[in-house]
């Protein structure tokens, strides 16, 4: 199993995905060690559900569907601020999307490549697994602070033993499907985010890049 800091570094979005299942008694072992991130006030509000076979099968289909017939996206929170983000983190974003099309040659007026691309978000991207994550409605920002711990968690144990994973704020887009589906639309709770588990396909030439990160220094000030 690979040490913490080789997890770190290894950890990327996966966006391709061999056809091979993923054992219940993994995803059990990721969710045991995830299970132990810290939350405020220990109230560890994680909610997961984790969806594989037919169920994954139909549920991809609704989603797609939506998609593909262009229904408003209808999220249960704003995962980007309603305006604009600010031009520095805009930038990032915009650059981010740029390596995944160049590493699919897909150029920029190729939009029909662009929308096929993107369809695959429903699908999670052909992972044999996708996890939801549902929170109470009533939690406010810090509880979604302890979700992202984790959520890490989760991504870091699942790099560790040699899985993949990617997640995803697409997913969430129609959170009434995915309660209806699951079984939750009469309860009181939101979708904070999918995620794909699996095995990467590793010639994939969408998994075959790497964002960049800041350095510690353009986002760290030391008060002494």
């Amino acid at each position: 199993m690979l040490s913490l800091i080789d997890a770190l570094l290894k950890r990327k979005s996966v966006r391709a995905y061999l056809d091979k299942p993923v054992s219940r008694a993994d995803i059990e072992t990721i969710l045991n060690y995830a299970r132990c991130a810290p939350s405020g006030t220990n109230t560890q509000p994680w909610d997961v559900a984790v969806v594989s076979g037919q169920i994954k099968q139909q549920l991809d289909a609704a989603l797609l569907q939506q998609f593909t017939n262009c229904s408003p996206k209808q999220m249960d929170y704003n995962y980007y601020p309603v305006n604009h983000l600010p031009p520095h983190l805009n930038a990032r974003r915009i650059a981010c999307g740029l390596q995944m099309y160049s590493a699919l040659n897909i150029n920029r007026e190729d939009k029909q490549a662009r929308i096929l691309q993107w369809s695959k978000n429903y699908s999670a991207f052909g992972a044999p697994v996708a996890l939801y994550f549902f929170a109470d409605s009533t939690l406010e920002k810090g509880s979604f602070i302890d979700y992202g711990m984790f959520l890490q968690s989760i991504m870091l144990m699942a790099t560790a033993m040699g899985l993949a994973t990617c997640p995803q704020a697409a997913l969430t887009e129609q959170p009434q499907i995915v309660k209806s589906f699951l079984g939750r639309e009469k309860d009181d709770v939101v979708v904070v985010c999918g995620m794909a588990l699996g095995y990467e396909d590793t010639s994939s030439h969408v998994n075959n890049y790497r964002t960049p990160r800041q350095e510690v220094s353009a986002f760290t000030k030391f008060y002494e």
